[in-house]
């Protein structure tokens, strides 16, 4: 094969292999409806509403969604509902690099009812958390990675609005 045909072959592949990127992602709409409310209960306790830090109070000042902070009494929980496909719905994980915590590489947890979490220990100090996180759709799916609910909530694999719930509780003692 020639030179300018083997170029030739080479750029049709590159092109062939990159077009189902060509779509230019939409202008992200807003999602039809009103926020529902926050949850009252979660995995069978009762929540009450935590005020916001004034970082999330920050932070949820340009949000497309809403931000609550919760306790079940054991458990801290942060409650993102998102409107539209964001980029700033960061991953738990990050957050918590972001305060200074030492993570042990995320891992994929199952519940009891077989629903995946992304899971780490995040330790700072003497504070040791195991923290979860997950992403559903009120339209159905689910995700443990931010960046792949983003990319199917941008090219329309996924409906919103969408729910981010991580799951903060301290760990037991390490034997």
């Amino acid at each position: 094969m020639s030179r300018g045909a083997w170029m030739a072959f080479a750029l049709s592949g590159v092109l062939l292999a990159t077009a189902p990127l060509w779509r230019a992602p939409r202008e992200p709409e807003r999602v039809a409806g009103v926020f529902p409310g926050w949850p009252s209960t979660f995995e069978g306790r009762a929540l009450r509403e935590l005020p916001l830090t004034e970082r999330e109070e920050r932070f949820g000042a340009g949000f497309p969604g809403r931000i609550g902070r919760f306790t079940d009494g054991q458990r801290e929980l942060i409650v993102r509902w998102v409107a539209v496909p964001t980029r700033q719905l960061h991953s738990t994980e990050d957050c918590f690099k972001g305060l200074g915590y030492a993570i042990t590489p995320a891992t994929i947890w199952r519940q009891e009812d077989g629903q995946p979490w992304q899971r780490f220990i995040a330790t700072r100090g003497e504070t040791r958390l195991v923290v979860r996180e997950a992403i559903t759709a009120d339209a159905g799916g689910r995700w443990t990675d931010v960046s792949a609910w983003y990319w199917s909530a941008l090219f329309d694999s996924s409906k919103g609005p969408w729910w981010a719930i991580t799951v903060a509780e301290h760990a037991l003692p390490e034997s």
